[in-house]
């Protein structure tokens, strides 16, 4: 049975691409006020008019998940606009591979800023409100690259080790007030991030996976909703691996 997420608001940062744009999909489809951030004002303002023009009540907010006042800014937002945030899924991230012998220190503080210091900005954005309310969940999505490392990602993979590690550490602090905090670590999946593997490597991943298949957005979605429901009310803290079989 799916999740019935109607009367719930939901906001998804990095929400107008990829595996971000998947989640924000699924969550329109389950019922939800689904509010969505991305950089690109493009983006986020096209997936708007398409959601909103099948019935869906969304919200855009363009914007930078970096900047703590942004963060605040979009939380803020939807807090006016619909009163509460009931679900927040912190999905914003890059990668800047290289080996660390030719890794700059921009390529490390920008994956580091993007994909861990955004996770902290929205979740203090909303820590206050889910606390008085009682209730919430938050969803981070981290990687297997985080819990099994990967060569030349070592910025990617201390950033997603850091989600973790955040995750179970916040879910400590908000238990108490009936605020669940979970994590999801995707593995191999169909993206544009995947899609600029060379056939050696793609090869060499999926000979690790024992589906032998790539994930989809929708999987990592799928994965995302069951967290953020009700069926999951008492897990908190905990990493969903969502990845084939990869790090079993």
């Amino acid at each position: 049975m799916n999740p019935d997420f109607s009367g719930k608001n939901v906001l998804v940062t990095g929400g107008a691409r990829g595996i971000g744009r998947s989640i924000v999909e699924a969550f329109a489809g389950a019922g939800a006020n689904i509010a969505f951030t991305d950089i690109s004002v493009e983006l986020v303002t096209a997936l708007e008019e398409e959601l909103k023009s099948s019935g869906v009540t969304a919200l855009a907010l363009p914007g930078d998940a970096v900047n703590p006042d942004e963060a605040a800014a979009a939380v803020e937002t939807v807090v006016n606009d619909w009163g509460s945030i009931d679900v927040l899924v912190n999905n914003v991230g890059i990668t800047r591979d290289a080996l660390m012998l030719r890794m700059s220190v921009e390529d490390w503080d920008a994956v580091i800023n993007t994909n861990l210091k955004s996770v902290f900005n929205f979740c203090k954005a909303v820590y206050l409100q889910m606390m008085r309310q009682r209730r919430g969940s938050i969803v981070n999505i981290s990687s297997v690259v985080g819990v099994m490392g990967n060569a030349g990602q070592t910025n990617y993979s201390a950033s997603k080790a850091g989600i973790i590690g955040f995750t179970k550490s916040l879910a400590r602090e908000l238990g108490a007030r009936g605020v669940t905090v979970n994590a999801v670590a995707p593995g191999f999946i169909e993206t544009e991030m995947t899609a600029k593997l060379s056939a050696a490597a793609r090869d060499a991943m999926l000979g690790a996976v024992p589906l032998v298949r790539p994930g989809t957005p929708d999987d990592v979605a799928s994965a995302v909703l069951f967290l953020a429901s009700d069926a999951a009310a008492y897990i908190t803290g905990h990493v969903l691996h969502v990845d084939g079989g990869l790090t079993m």
